[in-house]
């Protein structure tokens, strides 16, 4: 039982880490927009609380995300590991849910730079 609770929490993981790129995207492109109206405003006061406040919101709501489904996790594990006693394979249980998060942020970092050495090579190869 113990495999399947972390291989769930691993996908879970996996499925918060893509859910928090996609939305931190969608986010910060919004903020850059909004950012680029306000600097043709004179001065630099109204372009920095723009970005400054678009990257706290985005900041807190995906750190806020990211807890929140731990949490969630971790309750419906508690109904299988109920005691006390049991919480070390309740916390063992939740590794997974780091493990998928980290293992999606770290593919999505190096498949952008496994594509980018992909489309020099071929800008090279037709230049």
């Amino acid at each position: 039982a113990r495999g399947f609770f972390t291989s769930f929490s691993f996908v879970l993981g996996a499925i918060t880490s893509m859910a928090s790129g996609y939305l931190g995207m969608k986010v910060a492109v919004y903020s850059n927009v909004r950012t680029t109206i306000s600097a043709q405003k004179p001065g630099w006061t109204a372009c920095f609380n723009t970005a400054f406040r678009a990257g706290a919101v985005m900041g807190f709501a995906l750190c806020g995300l990211g807890i929140f489904m731990l949490y969630a996790t971790m309750l419906a594990f508690r109904v299988h590991y109920p005691a006390p006693e049991q919480w070390v394979y309740l916390t063992e249980c939740l590794t997974g849910y780091g493990l998928g998060g980290s293992s999606i942020a770290m593919f999505g970092r190096v498949g952008g730079g496994i594509y980018t050495k992909a489309a020099d090579v071929g800008a090279d190869l037709v230049g």
